[in-house]
């Protein structure tokens, strides 16, 4: 098991960073790739996810094989292919779309507090998933998911809210998200027994 840091995210073995950032308590899974992203606090992703050009909230939760923020290609063109923006790899005398680049690193995904983005999921660029969200495993996500919503299926669709009407706002807050390591660590036995209504009951 890896013994997470303050200052440094675990990279397992094969993992790639490019252009991003990590707060504390991160960690990228076996042959992940993170592309000019941020990862907040505590957040991790399993193997083999592949996120780009995404920020990523306080604890969120990202399974294997996610493909978050997937880049696009210039398909209003004569050709989609690599060659009209990577043109280095093809030619000696071109260079690289420096502006393409660009425009697509700018079309940013977003993924709130506390999300889970379960096994397989696909989020578009430029959708924002709210605070509390789930994410089903194998879904398409392809427009905006509100807080504390529960979604599934290609393309996704809400299921259900993930708590009675009232607690989600409460829950944000709260934002416990924001709490440091040792005040976390003292409320780890509630965070641990308590449904999310006596959590906050107990914490507001």
């Amino acid at each position: 098991m890896p013994k997470l840091s303050a200052t440094e995210p675990f990279l397992h073995e094969e993992a790639e960073v490019q252009n991003s950032t990590f707060g504390s308590y991160c960690e990228v899974g076996k042959g992940a790739r993170v592309l000019n992203s941020e990862m907040g606090d505590y957040s991790y992703c399993e193997q083999y996810s592949d996120i780009a050009n995404t920020t990523i909230g306080k604890f969120s939760n990202i399974a294997a094989f996610t493909r978050i923020g997937p880049t696009d290609h210039p398909y209003r063109n004569a050709s989609l292919h690599h060659f009209l923006y990577r043109s280095s790899y093809y030619w000696d005398d071109a260079e690289d779309d420096a502006a393409f680049f660009e425009a697509r690193a700018a079309r940013r995904t977003v993924i709130g507090h506390d999300t889970w983005i379960g096994h397989g999921v696909i989020i578009k660029p430029e959708v924002t998933i709210g605070d509390g969200a789930i994410v089903a495993s194998g879904a398409v996500v392809t427009k905006d998911v509100p807080p504390y919503t529960i979604v599934a299926g290609v393309p996704s669709v809400p299921m259900r809210p993930r708590y009675p009407d009232g607690i989600a706002e409460r829950m944000q807050a709260l934002a416990w998200w924001d709490w440091d390591h040792a005040r976390l660590r003292a409320a780890l036995v509630d965070f641990r027994a308590l449904e999310a209504e006596a959590f906050l009951e107990k914490y507001e």
